[in-house]
């Protein structure tokens, strides 16, 4: 946390978004101030006792493991209109959520998530970034259709 703290001061991103409960906890004790947090109140599957924030707003969104729903995008995307700090608590999997975040975030937003037994991961938003994403959910878009 400690690289990644400095790394956020030198770079000054134009939001922090984090998708998971123990990266959103771990990044919040170590005194980041993270914008958007999004949440399962699980980890690896597994049920934990909900992280304590102080957030301006939470919202919910139904998300099954394995998708992504509109409901969860929309999510997203009203927390990212707005300028307080918010919480989305999904009903469901958060794991696959990182990929909207990153095609909905404003220009140079840093995406943190954890990889489990890994560490933490950042995405700082960009073109590229965003292509990426894109060809993902594209793929999976067109799996699913088989």
């Amino acid at each position: 946390m400690k690289r990644l703290k400095s790394y956020i001061a030198k770079e000054n991103p134009s939001t922090i978004i984090s998708v998971g409960d123990i990266v959103s906890q771990n990044l919040v004790e170590s005194g980041i101030s993270v914008d958007i947090l999004i949440v399962d109140n699980k980890t690896m599957r597994k049920t934990i006792q909900p992280i304590t924030v102080e957030a301006q707003q939470t919202l919910y969104a139904k998300n099954p493991a394995g998708t992504i729903t509109d409901e969860a995008w929309d999510a997203i995307k009203q927390a990212l209109l707005g300028n307080v700090r918010t919480k989305i608590v999904i009903d469901g999997e958060e794991d696959l959520l990182t990929l909207v975040t990153v095609l909905s975030a404003p220009e140079d937003a840093f995406v943190v998530y954890g990889q489990p037994k890994v560490g933490v991961v950042l995405v700082k938003v960009t073109d590229e970034s965003r292509k990426n994403m894109r060809r993902i959910v594209d793929l999976m878009a067109d799996s699913s259709k088989s």
